[in-house]
């Protein structure tokens, strides 16, 4: 297969070393929107955490990841995939958002997922809080209709309010994309749940929706293989949206984020299911939730840089079998 153009290639770190230039998503071509006519895969940016409910601090995230992700290197040694060969990749910047309007920025990601969309571009995202889910998918069943989903989380974020009628928050992206037609609730299988609820009621609504939901209790029990395994046969072959919240993992691994839970899934146990996940028909996903302020180390958007490249490899490999 002819490899793309060298201007979907990242900079090569025996010229230029991996802590200088300008950061993008794994040191790849930073390209507007409206000029990534060539690109088939996009990373891209949503710095807005206004659906945080206590600590907020995710609207740093993306640039961070951008920064560690210059860690990441071409060639996938597990998977043996070299995805820049398969996919052209580009970043393609930040969405505009409104650090003030929840609204607004719905409407304002939604659109420009929705040219990303238009342009055939797969779109691979770095919140943000999880509530940017919401308008990706919103964007995504335009041209799809109602997508299965892998959702590694270690908690369900299918609630219904916050502070009386407030319906939009990191803790309901997926009750609304369910009542609004984008996700088909019997494809949707959420990994790692774990934690205290409001009310012994709290995970009710989801149940009866259909979904599939392994607690992290039953993940032990069952292991990784059995859990790939599980997720595979519950999303089928019709499109599938992958949603990766870092607090599924132990706070040990990812200590940078909002709503931290113990007792959590590794990170190696992470890389080996997301590359569980190969053959699927992916059509986007993202990682959200890295917080830099509860993280001085950085060592927490190392961890989201990494699961970005996990699912760039297994995109890219979607890409070019639907070719």
């Amino acid at each position: 297969m002819q490899s793309p153009p060298d201007r979907f290639q990242p900079i090569d770190s025996n010229n230029v070393p991996r802590y200088a230039g300008i950061a993008t998503f794994m040191r790849l071509p930073s390209i507007a929107l409206e000029q990534a006519n060539d690109v088939e895969l996009g990373l891209i940016g949503i710095p807005w955490d206004g659906g945080t409910t206590n600590r907020p601090g995710a609207r740093h995230g993306p640039r961070q990841m951008r920064e560690l992700s210059a860690l990441m290197r071409r060639f996938h040694p597990v998977l043996e995939i070299s995805p820049y060969s398969l996919a052209n990749c580009a970043d393609l910047g930040d969405t505009p958002v409104n650090p003030i309007s929840v609204e607004d920025t719905l409407d304002l990601v939604e659109g420009f997922y929705r040219d990303a969309v238009d342009r055939n571009i797969v779109p691979l995202s770095a919140g943000g809080d999880h509530l940017i889910s919401l308008p990706v998918l919103r964007a995504l069943a335009k041209k799809h209709g109602p997508m299965g989903m892998v959702h590694f989380d270690a908690h369900t974020d299918t609630l219904d309010r916050y502070f009386g009628d407030f319906k939009y928050t990191h803790g309901t992206p997926f009750r609304r994309a369910i009542e609004e037609g984008l996700l088909d609730a019997k494809r949707v299988i959420q990994i790692g749940i774990r934690g205290g609820l409001y009310s012994a009621e709290d995970d009710a609504w989801g149940l009866e929706q259909g979904i599939r939901v392994i607690r992290i209790e039953e993940y032990f029990e069952l292991g990784v293989n059995q859990v790939i395994t599980e997720a595979l046969s519950v999303v089928g072959e019709a499109p599938t949206y992958v949603s990766f919240d870092v607090d599924c993992l132990d706070p040990v691994y990812a200590p940078g984020t909002g709503t931290p839970e113990v007792g959590g899934i590794n990170t190696f146990d992470a890389q080996v299911m997301l590359r569980g996940l190969r053959g699927l028909n992916l059509i986007g996903g993202d990682v959200v939730e890295v917080s830099p302020p509860f993280d001085p180390s950085g060592n927490t958007a190392l961890v989201g840089a990494t699961l970005m490249w996990e699912m760039l490899c297994i995109f890219a490999e979607a890409i070019a079998n639907r070719r």
